[in-house]
């Protein structure tokens, strides 16, 4: 009799059913789509902080080139590497992969010059573009 009640208890095995594993696994999956969206969001944000911090240090740059050359702006970024006097180390890509914009005289900025990033398309005068006087550059 003994021998029977133990079969018994041994096949009373505790553990999770198929249904359970499964509404764990789409709970899992929610969470972590939820995280993968928080945080694309906060790379767009890091690029966009990025491209504002390289074009100001350029900027100081190129009215550092200016103050000394007669109050006259350099024809191209490069001169900033290039010129007689190295203005920075590097002309840096944005962040995503294309070259900044640089307009002598500028058109928002007659006087001087237009400094910006044509944005993640990569193509200027759409709204992705960032710069310091754009929503997106958030002044």
């Amino acid at each position: 009799m003994e021998q029977i009640e133990k079969r018994h208890q041994s096949n009373n095995q505790s553990g999770f059913t198929l249904i359970e594993i499964m509404l764990v696994t789409i709970i899992i999956g929610i969470l972590g789509g939820m995280v993968v969206m928080v945080f694309q969001g906060t790379a767009v944000n890091a690029k966009i902080n990025t491209a504002l911090g390289d074009i100001r240090s350029y900027q100081s740059s190129l009215d550092m080139f200016a103050l000394e050359n007669n109050d006259k702006y350099p024809e191209s970024l490069n001169a900033l590497v290039n010129g007689k006097k190295k203005y920075i180390r590097d002309l840096n890509k944005d962040p995503w992969g294309n070259a900044y914009i640089y307009m002598k005289p500028g058109q928002r900025h007659p006087e001087s010059f237009d400094l910006f990033s044509a944005g993640p398309d990569g193509t200027k005068g759409t709204e992705d573009d960032v710069a310091p006087w754009l929503k997106s550059g958030k002044e």
